[in-house]
């Protein structure tokens, strides 16, 4: 029986094992320990936990079928809410959100809800249960560009509701993000994300790949030309940010989309596969958010020692503290309060070591973080041979530039409608990082759901 103050623990991977390995870390739960876990579920009536989720799962609905031993039933549950429940369950930052929110968690630990989630999904998956579809299709016509989080999400909601989708992706793989920037052993692709995506199929959305909308085919031709009725860009934010300080343009200097584009999508990590990486002996990476934990964790994993170089304290760390935590225990080697001032270059261009200074942290900054200071006459250089900047993405601004009438903001982001995902263009829709910049995946698919009820809307009212 649960103890009712601590979670259930979760199996995991070793640490010395692991980390020499690309295979998932977690372990997830049996159907026995989840069940047990459920029991701490409260059943509130006004559910915290939910006003918590982005995409508003009826989470002690699907604990409760949990708790009776009703999988297939707590799947349905969840599936009319999330598109995507074996990919949150996993990368979700639920501490921070439903987790956060849960009453149990006030005098003892919360419900893992994240973890029961990855078992129904898991259950779901492996069982080959299936979200419900429309009955029959509506007759209009909806794009979708992108297939990350966002699109996927929107599409399948459209898809429920009768619509006929087609999602278009700039690459040769569908899943955006969930495929290019999370690594596998936080994320399985052929597991998980392929799955998840091939259960968006069945419900009617077609997928087309390699077109890359601004390029290939702009929004005003899918809706002037193509028979579109209404267009949801969810094209995320893959443009990377650097420093801009001397020798970032060296051999062995990656943004961490290039490092982990190269390790995920193209399999570098895979002997067999002719996908070259210069992975590296002695890496730095520099940020400190999700992105760079999954960065770091896989040059670790490619043979490398691993330096994590934040200009903030560990209490400032924007990644999950499960990932902070994770690296730590593989190895990982934390460089807290300093910041890079040069990177140092060899007489062949390449990378041979990096000049930083030692911070202290100053009164708060507009973020509420408290602002790093360089002290003076504290720069010291690292030895290093390859160094992985994480320091944030941006939208690519193909989309936006050549669609006429479509208002971005100074970061070159997509202005939409929080409530709706509404454009300044009418029948385009936009939502997840394209609008925000870089965020999680459940923000994006918070906003795919945002943008479907939009589209909706949007297209009942023009029928009246």
């Amino acid at each position: 029986m649960a103890d009712m103050l601590k979670k259930v623990p979760v199996k995991e991977q070793a640490p010395e094992v692991r980390a020499k390995n690309f295979e998932e870390v977690c372990l997830g739960y049996n159907k026995e320990e989840a069940m047990d876990e459920s029991t701490r579920c409260l059943e509130c009536k006004n559910a915290r936990c939910i006003q918590g989720c982005p995409v508003a799962i009826n989470i002690p609905g699907f604990i409760k079928e949990v708790k009776a031993g009703n999988i297939e039933e707590a799947y349905k549950v969840i599936s009319e809410s999330s598109a995507l429940p074996a990919v949150c369950g996993r990368v979700c930052p639920q501490e921070s959100q439903c987790e956060k929110r849960c009453i149990r968690g006030i005098k003892g630990e919360p419900v893992s809800i994240g973890k029961l989630e990855r078992f129904v999904a898991d259950y779901a998956l492996e069982n080959n249960i299936n979200p419900v579809g429309a009955e029959e299709k509506n007759g209009h016509k909806v794009a979708v560009i992108g297939s990350g989080p966002s699109g996927l999400t929107c599409a399948g909601d459209l898809a429920k509701m009768g619509y006929d989708v087609t999602v278009f992706e700039a690459l040769h793989e569908l899943g955006g993000v969930l495929v290019y920037g999370i690594p596998e052993f936080r994320l399985p692709k052929q597991k998980v994300v392929a799955k998840e995506i091939e259960k968006v199929k069945g419900l009617g959305v077609k997928f087309e790949k390699n077109v890359v909308i601004g390029k290939s085919v702009t929004v005003d031709q899918l809706l002037d030309e193509e028979g579109f009725e209404a267009v949801f860009i969810g094209s995320g934010a893959g443009l990377p940010m650097f420093m801009g300080i001397p020798g970032e343009n060296a051999n062995g200097v990656f943004s961490a989309n290039e490092y982990l584009t190269r390790s995920n999508l193209m399999k570098a990590f895979d002997d067999s596969y002719d996908t070259p990486i210069a992975a590296g002996k002695k890496v730095a990476v520099v940020g400190g958010g999700n992105v760079a934990m999954d960065a770091a964790r896989t040059a670790l994993r490619l043979g490398a020692e691993v330096h994590v170089v934040y200009r903030r304290s560990e209490e400032e760390l924007p990644a999950r503290v499960e990932e902070v935590h994770h690296a730590k225990e593989e190895g990982i080697i934390f460089d807290l309060l300093t910041n890079p001032k040069e990177i140092l270059v060899d007489e062949n261009g390449h990378v041979r070591g990096m000049k930083v200074i030692r911070m202290e942290l100053g009164e708060a900054d507009a973020s509420g973080r408290r602002r790093p200071i360089e002290i003076p006459g504290s720069e010291y250089e690292i030895a290093l041979d390859t160094v992985i900047m994480s320091l944030g993405t941006s939208p690519n601004p193909l989309i936006a530039s050549t669609t006429i009438g479509l208002d971005v903001n100074r970061r070159k982001c997509i202005i939409a409608e929080e409530e709706t995902g509404q454009t300044s263009k009418e029948g385009v829709y936009a939502g997840g990082d394209a609008v925000t910049g870089a965020a999680t995946v459940i923000l994006a698919m918070g906003a795919g759901k945002a943008g479907a009820k939009g589209i909706d809307e949007y297209l009942r009212n023009r029928d009246k």
